[in-house]
């Protein structure tokens, strides 16, 4: 990558970033507009996206029955659906343990949608960040089990949990894991643990999120049934199991994991029921938000997914699988509506939050060859600290962790960059015996550590990454896929692009930049957000926006432009106000032009 050409020739940006192009082969690009009979750009991001000729039709038009593998090809599934399938046909009642943010409600409400249509409604415990922590434990479980849950399945947690189900276990708790994090090689006392990422699991679906395990579960769980004649038995009809693949969209997009293969196939269906409305609670919280047009992956992870976020994280850890599961309209909106104001006040707490860490790491600033941050803090909320270590993991250009201290205790939450798996380093620096807690997968991880260790930890994961690195620099960049000026940005180019998705980790959304571009006007709207209109030496208009962006050097620079020309690097967005079709820019970074 350092090797090559710099796109533009930018080596470093406003934003402190190498262009880079993504690359792909124009012949292959070429082919595949041809064959398809798509424009030669839309050919050459496909190719700069690794799709192949006979790949191509996959990624064009991805369904669930080409792409969902078999679930009794993970380890453990059989064994749990006929645990699970067992309980359901004596008529006994399932408990759900699930995690607090958006992969646990959406695991949690998925199989309590599929387990209410059999039999007894599931009970659901949702853990509170602030007093239990992450992921099971023993009090909780044993106390599903005296409520009546005959078999517990933990969602989307538990791949680590030890010891609380070997207590759990000791007091007559039957418990199934249902997780998607890293394993390690002793697995957890539990009758089945159904995890892509567990050790000595061999399935290539390892990207799948934890509601997409799920739903594999409950494709396993309705095909025991089916098998053994319970729906003639008792007349019931078989679950909708389709129908719930608008739920099984917002965990994955949400959960950040990549959309390709399966996953890319279950959030194209799942938008599909999602436009249909169907389930009460997300459309009441499309009408909380004010969406006003057809939700796409965008919708997912950033209006939808941070608003179900925002009871775990500021409010009541159990509100978003209670609006994922809810058929009274009411408590939906009402829900709903909480939640909306939850996500405003973390908003609040977070940019304190984030402006107290800046100012931590700015007193004394990270070395430039520095491969980790680690910034703590007392009386930080742990619910916005994953958050808030994604933006100084921008800001920074390396992985980030933040912790939030409390009568020598730390929650800690990190987040990485592309090449480096977080949390297998941190699941290395508790076996090292650093960690009270902690797990993750490769770009976030979370973990409790005594604040007397916090500067073992720092220096423990720094080493940890350099020797992942093996000497290689950490270069901060930004893919480019094709340069457009202004009156090529238009709504069809828009059109055609948008085959291409949905865009997400693993399939990114294409990047343009848009040179030459001078700034005619600038203004600032909302609290940072800088405002743009850009024309080309060939004319042309095209409006443009960068958020947060107004005390960087990015937004120093688009202030102060003095009508000189730069190349602007972003998304395109179909730009309807006041019924107009157009398009806007999204800024991201920008470069003067050499």
């Amino acid at each position: 990558m350092s090797s090559a050409a710099a796109f533009l020739g930018v080596e470093r940006s406003f934003g402190g970033r190498r262009w880079i192009d993504r690359g792909g082969d124009a012949r292959l690009g070429l082919a595949l507009a041809q064959r398809l009979g798509l424009p030669e750009l839309v050919g050459r991001l496909m190719a700069g996206r690794g799709v192949s000729l006979e790949g191509a039709e996959d990624f064009l038009t991805p369904t669930l029955r080409r792409a969902l593998p078999d679930p009794s090809s993970f380890l453990d599934m059989d064994k749990a659906a006929e645990a699970l399938a067992a309980c359901v046909a004596r008529g006994g009642r399932i408990g759900l343990f699930g995690d607090y943010d958006v992969d646990g409600a959406t695991s949690t409400a998925l199989l309590w949608r599929f387990f209410n249509a059999l039999g007894p409604a599931p009970l659901i415990h949702i853990p509170d960040r602030m007093t239990e922590g992450y992921g099971p434990n023993a009090p909780a479980l044993i106390a599903l089990k005296e409520k009546g849950a005959e078999v517990i399945v933990t969602v989307d947690c538990g791949a680590t949990a030890h010891e609380p189900l070997r207590l759990a276990a000791e007091a007559g708790v039957s418990v199934i894991v249902c997780d998607h994090h890293v394993g390690e090689p002793a697995l957890p006392p539990a009758l089945a643990v159904v995890n892509p990422n567990r050790f000595d699991e061999t399935t290539e679906h390892r990207t799948l999120a934890a509601v997409g395990v799920a739903f594999l579960l409950a494709i396993a769980v309705n095909r025991v049934l089916r098998g053994q004649g319970f729906y003639k038995a008792s007349g019931r009809p078989e679950p909708d199991l389709m129908g719930l693949l608008d739920i099984v969209a917002l965990g994955t997009v949400a959960d950040v994991v990549p959309l390709t293969g399966v996953n890319r196939a279950l959030v194209t269906q799942g938008l599909a029921v999602l436009r249909q409305r169907r389930t009460l609670g997300l459309r009441a919280l499309a009408d909380s938000a004010g969406l006003d047009e057809a939700p796409e992956a965008y919708h997912l992870g950033f209006i939808f997914g941070p608003r179900v976020n925002a009871g775990g994280r500021v409010g009541e850890a159990g509100l978003g699988a209670r609006l994922l599961t809810t058929e009274d309209p009411i408590e939906a909106q009402n829900i709903a509506q909480q939640l909306h104001h939850y996500n405003e006040e973390r908003r609040a707490i977070e940019a304190f939050v984030q402006e107290e860490a800046i100012a931590k790491l700015e007193s004394a600033p990270p070395k430039q060859d520095q491969p980790l941050i680690l910034v703590a803090g007392e009386g930080w909320h742990p619910g916005v600290i994953g958050i808030v270590a994604s933006r100084l993991k921008e800001r920074y250009h390396r992985p980030a962790c933040v912790v939030a201290l409390e009568n020598g205790v730390g929650k800690g939450s990190g987040r990485s960059v592309p090449g480096v798996a977080l949390g297998d380093a941190v699941i290395a620096a508790r076996q090292a015996g650093l960690l009270s807690n902690g797990g993750g997968h490769a770009m976030a991880a979370g973990f409790t550590v005594a604040e007397d260790k916090l500067a073992d930890l720092e220096a423990f994961l720094s080493q940890r990454i350099r020797d992942d690195l093996a000497g290689a620099p950490l270069v901060p960049h930004l893919s480019m896929d094709a340069t457009l000026d202004c009156q090529g940005a238009t709504p069809d180019l828009l059109t055609q692009v948008a085959r291409l998705g949905p865009f997400g980790q693993g399939n990114s959304e294409p990047r343009f930049v848009v040179t030459p571009a001078r700034l005619v006007k600038a203004d600032v709207v909302g609290a940072a957000h800088v405002r743009l209109i850009l024309t080309g030496p060939n004319g042309g208009r095209l409006k443009a926006i960068a958020f947060r962006c107004l005390d960087t050097p990015l937004g120093d620079a688009l202030m102060n432009h003095r009508g000189a020309y730069f190349h602007l690097a972003g998304h395109l967005r179909r730009d309807t106000w006041q019924g107009a079709e157009g398009v806007q820019l999204i800024v991201e970074d920008a470069a003067p032009l050499a």
